[in-house]
């Protein structure tokens, strides 16, 4: 086991190394460079994989693509699914070097070293010591790595057009996110948007002549903070508490000495199981005109949802889930199944008709932070969950 915890040090380290900035943030250069040195770690263990292209090149980033790792089965019509993202965010106020991954008292720091690539690493090596193990699983064995999911999940969407394109039926998926070694049936969803009042720009020092777009958006965040106490006080999931919503950003006026003619805020809405998206928006959005009745002069714009991902949830009586659960039972990790406020790619394979459960090793509280660190100790115990799990679906078609 020692052999294999260097291992382990060594993929995540080398995964660390690789600036994997998502290409929509400032700076960021994309997957590629990760996506091709999986390809060689994958070929390298005598296994197949492919690319499926997600994202054209540009100017600004290198072709945007899928590695898809494949262990052909008995049956091509159905397949386990590992899935881990390879992007990271930005590494904008980190306070230590985000590239030059440093092990100290049982951690790995660095970028992505807890989202996800601590999970990435894990997979990666449990999926070829299952391959060679287990030449001819009774299914297809898949090892998708992912681009675009901490911006607007394009890769997994690409993924599961391909699943429903082709009519392979997921048996089953398998998620990394930090989830501490536990497993996540469910997590809320998001939805995103902006509200406007328009009003009529003057000189600050003749504001009689203008229309001031800034007083009215007093009295909507306002009404915002009375929808956040009204959803605190409202229906409650047993494993995501209640839904909730936030004022994130605002945004307003040019100059001191102008009367503004536009204010802007943006709104996160944090969505429960069986809610959805577009009636909330409406829903909000009428409650929000009620309230305001007629201002004078004041042109209210409430825009459409620039990001929408319903929650998902995977009911437990599920086989698959019931499957995970004793893997856990059996590697000596906590069984019971847990919820999470952020979104994942998990919600698109559930959509897509995939039974799949969020599991890997790090804590959602050390993702995206200034100093980024994932327990090695998980990352070993992850290995070994993500192998046990797949001997458990499809471990038969061992050699000899």
């Amino acid at each position: 086991m020692a052999s294999k915890r260097l291992e382990l040090i060594d993929t995540l380290s080398r995964l660390i190394e690789i600036n994997s900035v998502n290409a929509s943030y400032e700076g960021g250069p994309g997957e590629f460079e990760l996506a091709c040195w999986i390809e060689a770690f994958v070929r390298s263990r005598g296994l197949h994989c492919e690319r499926q292209p997600v994202i054209p090149a540009c100017d600004s980033h290198d072709e945007r693509f899928n590695v898809i790792a494949r262990l052909p089965g008995r049956r091509s019509d159905a397949c386990f699914l590992l899935e881990a993202h390879m992007d990271t965010v930005s590494v904008e106020g980190m306070e230590i070097p985000p590239f030059a991954p440093t092990e100290q008292a049982g951690h790995l720091y660095g970028r992505g070293a807890c989202d996800t690539k601590g999970g990435l690493a894990a997979m990666l090596c449990a999926f070829a010591d299952f391959a060679e193990s287990h030449p001819m699983p009774p299914v297809d064995v898949v090892m998708a790595c992912v681009v675009d999911e901490e911006y607007s999940f394009q890769g997994v969407s690409r993924l599961c057009e391909r699943l429903q394109a082709t009519g392979v039926q997921g048996i089953g998926a398998i998620v990394a996110e930090p989830t501490e070694l536990r497993i996540v049936t469910a997590s809320k969803g998001v939805l995103r948007w902006k509200v406007v009042t328009h009003g009529v720009a003057a000189h600050s020092a003749k504001c009689h002549l203008g229309i001031n777009a800034i007083y009215p958006m007093a009295q909507i965040l306002r009404f915002f903070e009375e929808e956040q106490q009204r959803l605190t006080n409202g229906e409650s999931h047993p494993l995501l508490g209640p839904a909730s919503i936030n004022v994130g950003c605002i945004h307003g006026g040019v100059q001191v000495n102008f009367v503004p003619d536009r204010c802007e805020i943006e709104i996160d809405r944090r969505l429960l199981p069986g809610e959805d998206p577009h009636e909330v928006w409406e829903g909000t959005g009428h409650r929000l005109r009620e309230r305001l009745g007629n201002l004078s002069g004041i042109r209210l714009e409430i825009m459409p949802p620039y990001l929408v991902d319903a929650a998902w949830s995977v009911p437990h009586e599920e086989s698959f889930v019931e499957q995970c659960r004793r893997a856990a039972q059996s590697s000596g990790l906590n069984a019971s199944p847990l919820g999470v406020p952020f979104g994942s790619d998990a919600s698109k394979l559930g959509r897509a008709g995939v039974p799949t459960i969020i599991f890997g090793p790090g804590s959602i509280d050390q993702a995206h932070s200034a100093v980024e660190f994932v327990a090695i100790s998980q990352v070993e115990q992850a290995y070994q969950y993500y192998l046990q799990v797949m001997k458990r679906i499809a471990g038969d078609g061992t050699k000899g």
